[in-house]
């Protein structure tokens, strides 16, 4: 019966007269085709004269410099900066709240996570610029907005930077806290010198494209009123596109923007590349 139906198959192999090598390089080649029909037809169809009037006037680019740079770009660094830094010491002790045997701990790590993991970036900054000063009536945060922009930022990043913290804390050999005390180290100790930086070393990935991330959110700032000299660069650039009646500050500004992240966007990689080699 076997022969019989490899006899039937054959006919049917034949007819077909293609290898699945074969069917896959010729999906592939449709896919080619199409991708390139694609941009051939945006090519042809699109008014690049008009996009250039509107997004590429050459004269205007010129004049955003170097203010688009020494204060723009310096102060959306600023703002990131500052951001990352806060977050990350709040997001280490929400970890470490989160994983500690203390129960009321416990409940204020989870309830701070799935808070500021749920809520739109734009509504902490809000509630920082307007709710902070109702609720505080007199208090100045420190920095002045600087300060304002590092706490929003700061708040937003450390319920993601917590759990990666505490996701690379488990990850780490339980032998490890076993092996350090037997040697005599307290927890405290053991988890200071020895758990959280190997932590560290497999979660410097995730918390680079965190930074990458809160590059981009300190573009929120505008909401909390800034003046002149404490303009980041989607506020810079939408000030001289009103002003000028022309986007390409915009377009600049969005450059700008890949000046960082694009490099970052690499070490991710990188970081990503040797963790996953060392791990093998």
């Amino acid at each position: 019966m076997s022969t019989e139906a490899d006899t039937r198959l054959q006919p049917q192999t034949r007819k077909s007269g293609l290898t699945r090598r074969q069917r896959r390089a010729v999906s592939r080649g449709v896919q080619y085709v199409v991708f390139i029909a694609g941009l051939v037809a945006i090519g042809v169809t699109a008014d690049w004269e008009r996009l250039r009037n509107q997004f590429a006037q050459a004269d205007l680019a010129k004049e955003l410099f170097p203010d688009i740079i020494t204060l723009a770009l310096r102060n959306t660094v600023l703002y990131t900066v500052s951001g990352f830094v806060f977050g990350l010491v709040v997001g280490m002790v929400i970890a470490l709240m989160r994983l500690s045997s203390v129960g009321p701990y416990r409940w204020f790590a989870g309830v701070y996570i799935e808070i500021f993991r749920g809520l739109p970036a734009l509504l902490i900054f809000i509630f920082v610029g307007v709710g902070v000063p109702l609720a505080f009536p007199g208090t100045e945060i420190p920095g002045g907005t600087y300060g304002k922009v590092a706490l929003a930022l700061g708040l937003v990043a450390a319920a993601y930077m917590a759990e990666t913290i505490r996701a690379g804390i488990q990850a780490v050999p339980k032998g490890q806290m076993e092996a350090a005390r037997s040697l005599g180290f307290s927890h405290a100790r053991a988890m200071v010198s020895i758990i959280i930086p190997q932590a560290f070393r497999i979660v410097i990935p995730p918390l680079t494209n965190e930074l990458v991330l809160l590059f981009k959110d300190s573009s929120l700032v505008l909401f909390l009123g800034v003046t002149l000299e404490e303009r980041e660069l989607a506020k810079f650039g939408r000030d001289l596109a009103s002003t000028n009646a022309n986007s390409t500050p915009i377009l600049v500004a969005g450059l700008c923007y890949l000046l960082i992240t694009v490099p970052l966007g690499f070490v991710v990689r990188r970081l990503e590349a040797k963790a996953g080699e060392a791990t093998k």
